[in-house]
């Protein structure tokens, strides 16, 4: 990419840490080689998305849900192995380090897998029934489209923002309604489509202008999360009472347990982005243009969580909370400090 962005799940990728040795580390190089091509802590940032689409579709998380994640995890990692594959030999000039232009996956292998990972998807998800499939299909289209065809041109963040949103459409469709989750499909594909626009300067820097449409971006959506009148999913309305979780008559700030959740959580989301996008820019540079796009990604979860507390879901949205956590619990792993989330 310019690297653009990455796969159509998350944006791109800006590591520049030598790869991870078996001097040092107890991962044997062909496994942290992989561990490197896949992003692997970078995954504990898509269960969100299936999570806050069943939320929205009135759902609870339980085994059923297990399929449509494992479908989004395997076409987030097929996404990520195919970017790089695609880009092979614009990294052999600018990050020779990485697994593919280093040598240590050989093009063949990334290309099988990326076509492995992607039929794992599609097949989880026709085990989660025809509306899951009828959401995970376009969204493969759309990986595939993005890194082999669109990353380079001016539709490549508005199909990563498509591909992010179509990834919590597939959560509510497993749940039942895919139309129910369209809201929260939307803030999250605009959230998405900010943090491609800054990354698709993360290597050159020089513009301050996408930092800053992606700060006020993270202020918008931080306001239509915690303000913006909700449609409770039809197994929830019964508890919009006094007392219980649900939306104001006036569609002003939630006043209920779930809305204090909802606006914490909202305020994480806005406190992890807005920093790193508001130092980008100031000062454009590539190091701080890629903290910025780290940031965005990073607040993915917190913005998850928000989006399935507003739909009552309070104890999905503590679940999705506590994956960022353990995400950088496992990215400090010894065998993880090398690889990068982005």
């Amino acid at each position: 990419m310019t690297r653009t962005a990455s796969p159509p799940l998350a944006p791109v990728d800006r590591d520049t840490a030598p790869a991870p040795s078996s001097a040092d580390d107890p991962v044997t190089p062909n496994r942290a080689a992989w561990a490197e091509l896949v992003r692997l802590p970078a995954l504990f940032t898509v269960p969100g998305d299936t999570l806050a689409g069943v939320a929205a579709a009135g759902g609870r998380p339980g085994p059923r849900a297990l399929l449509p994640i494992g479908s989004s995890l395997c076409l987030y990692a097929a996404g990520m192995v195919l970017n790089d594959w695609a880009d092979r030999a614009e990294d052999a000039v600018e990050r020779p380090h990485r697994p593919l232009p280093s040598g240590r996956i050989r093009p063949a292998a990334a290309l099988t897998a990326a076509c492995g990972l992607t039929g794992a998807g599609l097949l989880l998800a026709a085990r989660a029934g025809r509306p899951a499939l009828a959401v995970a299909a376009p969204l493969a289209a759309t990986v595939w489209a993005y890194d082999l065809a669109l990353k380079h041109t001016p539709a490549g963040p508005a199909a990563m923002a498509a591909a992010r949103g179509l990834d919590l459409l597939m959560g509510a469709a497993a749940a039942g309604s895919a139309r129910a989750a369209a809201p929260s499909a939307a803030l999250l594909g605009c959230h998405t489509l900010a943090v491609t626009a800054v990354s698709r300067r993360e290597t050159t820097g020089g513009s301050a202008a996408a930092p800053l449409a992606a700060l006020a971006a993270t202020g918008a959506l931080t306001r239509l999360v915690t303000h913006r009148r909700v449609r409770l999913p039809a197994g929830r309305r019964a508890a919009a009472a006094p007392g219980l979780p649900g939306p104001t008559p006036d569609g002003g700030v939630l006043t209920t347990p779930a809305g204090a959740v909802t606006a914490a959580l909202a305020a994480a989301y806005a406190a992890t982005a807005a920093r790193p996008y508001f130092h980008a820019a100031l000062n454009p540079s590539p190091p701080l243009t890629q903290r910025a796009v780290g940031g965005g990604i990073r607040a993915t979860v917190p913005l998850q969580a928000a989006l399935a507390a507003r739909s009552g879901a309070t104890a999905t949205s503590l679940l999705i909370a506590a994956l960022a956590p353990a995400g950088r619990l496992f990215a400090r792993r010894r065998a993880m400090r090398k690889v990068s989330i982005t």
